[in-house]
């Protein structure tokens, strides 16, 4: 098989990293609705493009802004995943809720889209390996260490460490994952946080939304000792769209308007937080597009070169997909939205990549490692109630 189009059409395409549940909850909005809604920004992923892209699968990001959700992270969390299981028991003929991988070929053969879930920050458990256990039973699947921000067990990327990596709890949060087939995610992580989480975990990592440091020198990003110590234990990185981590020019244009972004923010959000409330998502996602405007997108050839390079170090078994959709400003050019997604394909197989090797990107190493971790499981984790 050699026609570009007919490997992707033909390949099970799966998407790590969405973070599309800030917009069911905060703006009430449909995934089968258009990406546009009244005077928010457009998405860039919905129903209609996921389908035009030969998207199968999405992990939606449940994530929690620390600063505006302080006090009661677990209570937003809830709620977001409570915005995404709506999405599916609103759409039964379209939507399904997958917690194996099994789950997502029967959606795929079923005609529907394949909705996951994972918890992105481990602010989010308040310290509780109840409330880990807890939030796996509602379907989370992954569990992103940190965001941006360093909890209380581990330490992010970025910042000054508080913790040297793991603390004793965060160690336990590892093998918990491990024992109820939780995929345990790198992305955001501090690098001490890395070498930890390889020394704790007996099953294979993931790095949800990640590219190559090598590339882009973004603390975001995975060194290529990092991304050989993650394929030699059998995991996968997943390549974030996100200009900044792609493509060091953006980068420095993004980092020198910071100021700027963080004054207009300021004042956004003003009439908010004088009443006492969270500052909606999309007033963030306003404000970014503002200043992303003022930049120009940087080529698709910036995206190609960290899946090149993490093939090369890693291996092809080792690399994947996590656009980090709806939870970035802008994205390459030539993508737009997940029905931008062939162009992925098309431009990789120009050079020289087999459609073998690429069905192994767009969704297949995903599923080898995914299996892996729950079949590493105890066998009572493996299956969980079905939210109704």
């Amino acid at each position: 098989m050699t026609d570009p189009a007919a490997i992707h059409a033909s390949a099970l395409v799966i998407d790590t990293h969405a973070d599309t549940p800030q917009r069911f909850l905060d703006e009430a909005w449909d995934f089968t609705s258009p990406l546009s809604l009244n005077d928010k920004p457009g998405g860039m992923i919905n129903l209609e493009t996921a389908r035009l892209g030969n998207l199968a699968a999405e992990f939606f990001a449940i994530w929690v802004e620390p600063t505006e959700h302080a006090g009661h992270f677990a209570h937003r969390a809830l709620a977001l995943t409570d915005a995404v299981l709506e999405q599916v028991r609103r759409h039964p003929a379209t939507l399904a809720l997958c917690l194996s991988p099994a789950d997502i070929l029967a959606a795929k053969a079923a005609g529907k889209f394949a909705v996951l879930l994972g918890l992105e920050g481990g602010h989010a458990i308040e310290n509780s390996l109840a409330l880990l256990r807890t939030f796996h039973r509602l379907g989370i699947r992954y569990m992103t260490l940190t965001w941006a921000n360093s909890s209380d067990w581990a330490d992010a990327s970025g910042i000054p460490p508080t913790h040297n990596g793991l603390t004793p709890f965060g160690r336990d949060v590892i093998r918990e994952m491990n024992r109820l087939g939780m995929m345990v995610d790198v992305s955001h992580v501090s690098d001490k946080t890395f070498a930890d989480v390889l020394e704790v975990s007996s099953a294979p990592i993931i790095a949800s939304h990640s590219g190559a440091r090598a590339v882009t020198p973004s603390h975001r990003n995975l060194t290529d000792a990092q991304l050989r110590a993650l394929a030699d234990r059998g995991g996968v990185a997943l390549v974030n769209f996100f200009p900044a981590f792609i493509d060091d020019a953006w980068r420095l244009a993004w980092l020198s308007l910071r100021a700027e972004r963080d004054a207009m923010f300021a004042a956004e959000a003003k009439p908010f937080r004088d009443a006492g409330q969270p500052v909606p998502y999309h007033v963030a996602t306003r404000v970014d597009h503002h200043f992303t405007a003022r930049i120009p997108r940087p080529p698709l050839a910036s995206l190609l070169a960290h899946f090149e390079h993490i093939i090369g170090v890693a291996g092809i078994d080792h690399v994947g997909i996590g656009t980090d959709f709806d939870g970035i400003p802008a994205l390459p050019q030539g993508i737009d939205s997940a029905a931008d997604l062939p162009r992925i394909t098309a431009a990789l197989a120009a050079r020289g990549h087999s459609a073998e090797d690429l069905h192994k990107l767009l969704g297949g190493n995903l599923m080898r490692v995914f299996a892996a971790v729950q079949t590493h499981a105890a066998p009572c984790m493996i299956a969980a109630a079905r939210p109704a």
